[in-house]
């Protein structure tokens, strides 16, 4: 059986080059709640960018927190290298979210 976190990265590498999802989503397609646990296994992603990890956001769209070299400004970077616009920190997630398709 996958940990957690196995669950958690392999879930993340359905997001396509160009969108983003939430925490929030991320954990309903793995049917968790415990969304600061999929933040903390992102944050031990050992296999960047082969599991995008920068493409996970917080539910208003703010970019949030990046382990990976560079911090924030780097996921800022790699996100708009993939397309995703970014004004303020802000992700527009009406254009740019990924919505996992899972049964509840």
């Amino acid at each position: 059986m996958a940990s957690f976190h196995e669950m958690v990265w392999q879930k993340c590498r359905e997001i396509p080059k160009g969108k983003v999802t939430t925490y929030k989503e991320l954990g309903n397609a793995i049917n968790s709640r415990a969304y600061r646990a999929i933040g903390t296994a992102l944050s031990k992603n050992p296999h960047a960018p082969e599991v995008p990890c920068h493409r996970v956001v917080k539910s208003k769209g703010s970019v949030g927190g990046y382990s990976g070299k560079g911090g924030k400004n780097a996921k800022i970077k790699l996100l708009e290298k993939e397309g995703v616009s970014i004004k303020d920190g802000i992700v527009d997630l009406e254009k740019f979210l990924h919505r996992f398709r899972y049964s509840k």
